[in-house]
């Protein structure tokens, strides 16, 4: 057996006292021994205890007939304390009766109910599977881009057609209204003209195509198309009577506008009010520069000042005459150039007799001195 060693003071034989020894890696040792003893008393203990309850489970099951001797037997146990481990040192004996149980039956199904409360089974994460998923997804993706790139082709489509090959905008002769003309400037030439477009979209009809068309018509000195959804085409058309009539040798009479323009030829039209030139030839004639600059001043005439004119007669470029009020009047216009303010100093001198008083000529060839005789 091993020595115990203690830290007290020891007397001696003859009685004298010793002095006490200081400590030793042997008192040490001691105190692990004692309390590796301690602890395999309490393991036995604890045994001898365990034993002891089982055997007085034992008797009082063998003791009792009927199910009085079970109720008997599980007082008996659950009077029997159970030790309790300890956890102060290490390498102590643990009673795993004492641990904390848990039901892992009622944890497996908490964590595998779905939202009703059915259990489910756990997921199982497979990389395959995911991978078959993400390509899924993604041919999803690819599909449902082209279905709206078609979608969208189809719908641009049926607006093209509905907007420039379906009737609801289709343009029919019926549905083109012409106001103005006149005598000169028929209804039916300017019909003729409109009726271009009709078969079209009205989204297709080019106004300015059928403006300039119209503005090339001898006597036309304005033009304009007016478009109204679905298929409407309103043709707007200013149309001035001739600028002078040309008289020829045979007595012909040509009508001719400001430009040289020859006009179309109508019978039973009225010819009063329009100035008359007379000439030998009308083609001759209309490439001569005395005829283009009279022409030029009587469509630069007010409506008001030309219904006077009663002759014209142009023998030079720069020396075109008229006269007024069955020739009562004689009026000098020179060329065609600065006729606006040529036109208010006759009309101005005209207005006023007293300043006219037995003249009769009027010069305004230089409309800044003009020149009453």
């Amino acid at each position: 057996m091993p020595r115990r060693v203690t830290g007290s003071a020891s007397s001696r034989d003859d009685g004298s006292e010793r002095e006490p020894r200081s400590a030793s890696p042997r008192p040490a040792r001691g105190h692990a021994r004692r309390r590796v003893g301690s602890a395999r008393a309490s393991e036995a203990e604890l045994r001898e205890s365990v034993k002891g309850s089982s055997s007085e489970a034992r008797r009082a099951s063998s003791r009792g007939n009927d199910g009085k001797s079970s109720a008997a037997a599980a007082r008996v146990a659950a009077s029997t304390p159970i030790p309790q481990a300890s956890s102060t040192a290490p390498g102590q004996f643990v009673d795993a009766r004492g641990l904390p149980s848990e039901d892992m039956v009622d944890r497996t199904l908490k964590e595998t109910s779905g939202p009703l409360g059915v259990a489910m089974r756990p997921k199982i994460i497979d990389f395959s599977s995911r991978l078959r998923e993400r390509k899924h997804a993604r041919l999803r993706a690819v599909l449902s881009r082209v279905a709206i790139g078609i979608a969208a082709l189809v719908v641009l489509a049926v607006m093209l057609w509905t907007v420039f090959l379906s009737p609801v905008f289709r343009l029919e002769t019926d549905d083109i209204t012409i106001v103005g003309g006149n005598d000169w400037v028929s209804r039916e030439q300017i019909m003729a003209i409109a009726d271009r477009q009709s078969g079209k979209s009205l989204f297709l009809v080019s106004s300015s195509r059928v403006v300039d068309v119209l503005k090339d018509i001898p006597g036309v000195v304005d033009a304009s198309v007016d478009k109204k959804l679905p298929n409407r085409l309103t043709v707007t058309v200013t149309a001035r009577r001739p600028a002078a009539l040309l008289k020829d040798s045979h007595g012909s009479m040509t009508a001719v506008d400001g430009k040289g323009r020859v006009l179309n030829s109508v019978k039973g039209a009225s010819t009063k009010g329009i100035p008359v030139i007379g000439v030998d030839d009308v083609t001759n004639a209309l490439e001569r520069n005395s005829v283009k600059q009279a022409l030029k001043v009587l469509a630069a005439l007010p409506e008001s000042l030309r219904t006077r004119v009663s002759s014209v007669e142009a023998k030079t470029q720069d020396s075109i005459t008229t006269t007024l009020d069955s020739r009562r009047y004689t009026v000098i216009w020179g060329d065609s150039s600065e006729m606006t303010m040529k036109t208010a100093v006759t009309t101005k001198l005209l207005e006023n007799s007293d300043a006219l008083s037995d003249y009769t000529t009027i010069d305004v060839s230089a409309p800044l001195r003009p020149i009453v005789r």
